[in-house]
């Protein structure tokens, strides 16, 4: 499912830093799902073989159904945990998509007066995505915390350190791909291989077109995730030129 980083000095010391920020949870989580993510980060760090029989933990896993979050959850459901994913119900979803959270077994989340704020920033030429992601894990968050499940998942490849997994009102979040230092070519290998690399959604690309300046907030992200190693060049190229291509 997962590799080993093998010699991958940033990646062992990124580990090494989640292992911390791991200690510093351990009793909002739990013995049970502390010893079972502790062995998730050796094993990358040493090819150790884990128990990986039903742990009895619950995880929230905020669920797009694209590949991060995809990845995450056959993770984590390889690693014994009791996953359910919760997918925000939003306009820009097409059916394919939300096919494809059903069968993932997810559940469905309204978020309140999410076209009204989102078409708001998009006429006034405004950044969408941050609003957007606000929206959804505020949403996805109150699902989790009203039926007491401690830990929330999300597919974040960036997040490092004491940002990984980290107590938040409550709740643990635990950015999973960060948390084991993936990046985004072991994300596709987990999810089949196969992954059409696309920038953004119909939305987004809504706002490129009538602000066309805002690309390049994209592109610095694509830039930032490529300096951060969850991006090889030849993904960021390909990505950078679908931006420029709306």
């Amino acid at each position: 499912m997962i590799g080993t980083v093998e010699n991958d000095f940033v990646k062992r010391y990124r580990l090494e830093y989640n292992l911390e920020a791991l200690e510093r949870v351990r009793t909002e989580i739990g013995g049970r799902a502390y010893s079972r993510l502790r062995a998730l980060v050796e094993y990358r760090l040493t090819g150790r073989e884990f128990d990986r029989s039903p742990v009895d933990v619950k995880v929230a896993l905020a669920f797009s159904a694209g590949s991060d979050s995809t990845a995450t959850l056959k993770i984590l459901r390889w690693a014994g945990f009791e996953v359910v994913p919760v997918t925000a119900k939003l306009p820009q979803m097409r059916g394919p998509v939300i096919e494809k959270a059903r069968k993932a077994g997810a559940v469905f989340v309204d978020v309140p007066g999410y076209l009204e704020k989102i078409r708001s920033q998009i006429e006034k030429g405004a950044p969408i995505c941050g609003r957007c992601h606000s929206m959804v894990m505020t949403a996805v968050e109150d699902y989790a915390r009203e039926r007491g499940i401690k830990i929330l998942a999300s597919g974040d490849l960036l997040s490092s350190g004491l940002i990984s997994i980290y107590e938040r009102d409550g709740l643990v979040i635990l950015n999973l791909p960060a948390f084991l230092a993936l990046d985004k070519g072991e994300i596709i290998e987990i999810i089949g291989g196969k992954y059409d690399l696309k920038f953004g959604c119909p939305l987004l690309w809504e706002l490129f077109s009538r602000a066309p300046s805002t690309k390049r907030l994209a592109i610095q992200r694509v830039l930032r995730e490529t300096r951060a190693r969850a991006l090889k060049p030849e993904m960021a190229e390909e990505l950078i030129l679908d931006i420029l291509s709306r």
